[in-house]
């Protein structure tokens, strides 16, 4: 009989535990689906027909692309070792950046052409080139940096990295949806706590169903039978599934939203360094389970299909997930990202994605990104040093000031926005106005803050004082701290009156802090 090394071992296509990671790997996909939906349809009244027809079908392509890709590859692999227990990588949508591109840039500049003048229809369809090229973008730079990615993870601290996507994914991930959860209560609370007792207190599943798909077969039971039953506020039912064909053909609509990008690249720019540097995790993790990926060919796939997404309609960009682990220990092996693959990419084209999508309640969905949003700012602090977990907590602070910009809705109103750096008080700019200086352009503000930090307590001042200057620098241009409402870059020397003011203010503020630390730095240690 041959062993699982055996070199004349050969891997199967199927085996009994692909069952299991099929129906994991799809409840994700899915679940970030679902809510990508609920926020621009729900939040922003997006016009479903373009959210469902002409965003989903080129995202799906993109699940399709990269899990057929990861299959050949673990077949590879497994061909390679004399291996049968090799487990293929799981791909799918990126929580963070998805639903951050559904908030923080196709939402906003969907409400932005509206107040232009467009009807919803035209403001749909512009917004839907904004995504098709926002992930054009990201996929070139998840290109170029899957050859240098190594080198970029050696010069960027991890709690600046980590940190910066932790304070998103714990505002953006943790806090909105857990409002949605409880719009429903009897719904979303029980959900979340059966979430969290079945994938963090490890409680036994009936039936040996994975977690996740349990807890969402819980909410769609209680939605739909109290619903049914009178007992829940809100409910309807939704829409019939009709399998409406759409192909995601390759387009050049992205060309018309490259113009539209340059005011989110704070945001995007970010999103795809943080998917480099998350895949060279998957990969070091993966290894550590024993399936030994070269690092350079997990990066490559993650650009082609977000890059094939994007040139196809999709508006979120996909990534190799961090359970490569979990899924090897619940037995599947490569025949479930083919399933997953399949069943996301032509569910999507056919519609049936969509329908699925309609029929997942918002209560059920929610709890499930709130659990990837504590999952992951746990972990901004479990894999940085003990030391540094104050530059972490440092890096959430401006994540913080963009969610209450979002509640109190100063994104949607550019003009009554503008007129808040109109008049000061005897403490400066306005509570609101100081807030949205402070949440634009978050990400890279809480990179900067953060890795500032770990220099100063790795006794390099040097370091620090090169990262205020920049900040310095990006301040000045709008980078971080725009005072443009809606998050802009522009050249210092065009603006007027108390916006050049400001902006000019805290560029020097940070110059000022790095000659002060310089000067100090040159002191004798005691």
């Amino acid at each position: 009989m041959n062993s699982p090394h055996s070199p004349t071992a050969r891997a199967r296509w199927f085996v009994p535990g692909d069952l299991n990671g099929f129906f994991g790997l799809v409840v994700d996909n899915l679940s970030i689906l679902g809510f990508i939906a609920m926020a621009l349809v729900g939040i922003f009244q997006f016009p479903a027909e373009v959210v469902f027809g002409r965003m989903f079908p080129g995202t799906a392509l993109g699940v399709l692309i990269g899990n057929l890709m990861y299959t050949l590859m673990a077949h590879r692999l497994a061909a390679r070792s004399g291996r049968d227990d090799v487990t293929a990588m799981p791909l799918g949508l990126d929580a963070p950046t998805s639903i951050g591109m559904a908030l923080l840039v196709l939402g906003p500049a969907f409400a932005g052409f509206k107040q232009q003048g467009l009807d919803p229809t035209a403001a749909a369809l512009l917004t839907w080139k904004l995504g098709m090229a926002s992930l054009v973008v990201m996929g070139l730079l998840k290109l170029v940096l899957s050859f240098v990615g190594d080198a970029v993870t050696r010069h960027v601290p991890r709690a600046a990295l980590l940190g910066s996507i932790g304070g998103a994914a714990l505002t953006l991930l943790g806090f909105l949806p857990l409002i949605e959860s409880l719009r429903q209560p009897l719904v979303g609370l029980v959900t979340l706590g059966v979430l969290l007792y079945v994938l963090v207190a490890r409680g036994v599943v009936p039936l040996r169903l994975p977690g996740v798909l349990f807890a969402l077969l819980v909410g769609v039971v209680l939605y739909y039978g109290l619903g049914s039953a009178g007992v829940l506020t809100g409910f309807q039912w939704p829409p019939a599934i009709s399998f409406a064909v759409a192909l995601p053909l390759p387009s050049l609509g992205f060309v018309d939203g490259l113009p539209l990008t340059v005011p989110y690249l704070s945001l995007l720019l970010p999103f795809g360094l943080l998917m480099v540097v998350g895949g060279i995790n998957v990969a070091e993790s993966a290894r550590a389970a024993g399936d030994d990926y070269r690092t350079r060919d997990v990066l490559l796939v993650e650009a082609i299909a977000t890059l094939v997404a994007g040139v196809c309609g999709g508006v979120a960009q996909t990534t190799p997930y961090i359970g490569q682990p979990a899924y090897k220990r619940l037995g599947a092996r490569t025949g479930y990202t083919l399933l997953t693959g399949l069943f996301i990419g032509i569910g999507g084209m056919l519609g049936v994605v969509a329908g699925l999508v309609q029929w997942l309640p918002v209560a059920v969905l929610a709890p499930i990104i709130v659990f990837v949003g504590l999952d992951i700012t746990v972990q901004a602090f479990q894999q940085t040093r003990r030391e540094h977990a104050i530059a972490v907590a440092l890096a959430f602070l401006p994540a913080i000031a963009y969610l209450i910009n979002i509640k109190f809705g100063t994104w949607v109103a550019p003009e009554a926005a503008a007129a808040l750096y109109a008049a000061v008080d005897g403490h400066g700019l306005s509570d609101v106005a100081t807030l949205q200086v402070l949440g634009n352009g978050f990400i890279i503000t809480a990179m900067l803050w953060a890795a500032a930090l770990v220099a100063l307590i790795e006794r390099r001042p040097g370091v620090a004082v090169t990262l205020l200057l920049v900040a310095a620098v990006l301040s000045a241009f709008g980078v971080i701290h725009s005072t443009d409402p809606r998050g802009g870059i522009y050249l210092p020397w065009q603006l007027e009156g108390l916006r050049q003011a400001i902006t000019l203010q805290v560029a020097a503020a940070y110059a000022v802090l790095a000659t002060v630390i310089g000067l100090m730095s040159l002191q004798k240690p005691r």
